[in-house]
């Protein structure tokens, strides 16, 4: 069942082709958080840290999804942060949240700490961001470079652990194949 994604825009994930070949985004799964057109950004899903959140953000600790600690979003821009949060109760968002799609959004860095607990079911904090010229993006996808699908809620806050393997299975057809490469090239 390979999805039908229409045109780039927020809220898809970009799922990195071709794995072994070494470099940033080798089976990576990244989520669009912005697309226009002056650029498309990102954060990566499946680049954990060792930092704890609790020693960088405090008052999210508590509502970090497990592994709780710091994710890669990026190469680009390492002193940007980002924290994705999934509202406590949907039908009424916090302030300070922006939706990207469905339960997944942005949330502001200076949200209250007092608040953090009932506004959200969980958080995600990502340094670092994935980034795209005008077109570059784009290009990339005419390569075969990426493979697109629709985020859900458990892509984000999720074991990233087996994560790029899970959406390419859930995507099925040939996107679904790759989901069973293997590091040794002979049983490829």
């Amino acid at each position: 069942m390979v999805q039908h994604t229409g045109a780039l825009a927020a809220g898809q994930l970009l799922v990195a082709t071709q794995p072994g070949r070494g470099g940033y985004f080798d089976r990576s799964v990244v989520l669009i958080l912005e697309h226009n057109l002056e650029a498309t950004v990102g954060v990566c899903l499946n680049l954990p840290t060792d930092t704890p959140v609790a020693d960088v953000v405090a008052p999210f600790a508590d509502k970090a999804s497990v592994p709780a600690v710091i994710f890669e979003g990026g190469p680009v821009n390492n002193e940007i942060a980002v924290t994705l949060g999934e509202p406590a109760t949907p039908e009424s968002p916090p302030p300070g949240w922006q939706q990207i799609v469905g339960d997944i959004g942005v949330v502001d860095m200076s949200f209250p700490p007092e608040l953090i607990d009932t506004s959200f079911a969980q958080l995600r904090v990502f340094v670092g961001l994935a980034s795209w010229a005008p077109g570059q993006l784009e290009a990339e996808l005419i390569r075969g470079s990426w493979f697109r699908s629709h985020a859900r809620p458990e892509d984000v806050f999720g074991d990233p652990e087996g994560i790029w393997r899970r959406v390419l299975r859930r995507m099925g057809g040939g996107a679904g194949r790759w989901s069973t490469w293997s590091d040794d090239p002979t049983l490829n």
